[in-house]
């Protein structure tokens, strides 16, 4: 083999590692940025996750599962009437708390797989209900998983007044997301964190 193949042969493979060493940065920053809308999409619930399994690769392929389910539910928003008719029984639900907190905790529970149910999310399981939530509304995921335990807490009789109150304004975090709404702009909202608390 003379001098020029021989060089030629070289450059070849050169070439071919440069374009696979490429091939592989463009793959990692892919994935890097895959991870990261992820992490900036799920939130809490990515770092929830990763603590939970610990392994990236798992966590990403729950998430993306989520996603992809989701995406196939009839997901809508809700109409002005719809709204309006779940605001004022939140209002309702919330003044009920001063004279009866546990019933008004109950009533709470029920609203907010009312409002789940009228956007188009099945609510058979909590553990679906939350995964699903968490593709859309990841930053009141742990809002709901504190306000059904102390529901259940609730309901086992166990509840003490602050829990309740607790649970209130867990539910309200997520019932205002679910419709839409800021929780400052709720109406009421102040109402709960002051006079009911």
């Amino acid at each position: 083999m003379d001098s020029p193949e021989l060089m030629w042969i070289v450059v070849a493979i050169v070439a071919i590692a440069v374009v696979a060493f490429a091939a592989v940065a463009v793959w990692r920053n892919n994935r890097r940025k895959q991870r990261e809308d992820l992490a900036k999409r799920f939130g809490p619930e990515y770092e929830r996750l990763m603590q939970e399994h610990g392994n990236v690769a798992r966590v990403e392929q729950e998430l993306q599962a989520r996603a992809k389910r989701v995406s196939k539910l009839p997901i809508k928003e809700l109409s002005d009437s719809e709204r309006k008719t779940f605001t004022e029984a939140w209002r309702q639900t919330q003044e009920r708390f001063v004279d009866t907190p546990s019933i008004a905790v109950r009533s709470a529970h029920d609203l907010v797989q009312q409002v789940m149910r009228a956007r188009g999310y099945p609510v058979d399981d909590f553990d679906q209900r939350v995964a699903d939530l968490s593709v859309d509304h990841a930053g009141v995921v742990e809002h709901y998983r504190a306000a059904h335990a102390l529901h259940e807490s609730n309901r086992q009789g166990e509840g003490n007044t602050e829990e309740l109150r607790q649970a209130m304004v867990h539910y309200r975090a997520l019932f205002s997301d679910l419709l839409g709404n800021s929780p400052e702009r709720e109406p009421g909202s102040r109402r709960l964190t002051t006079a009911h608390a």
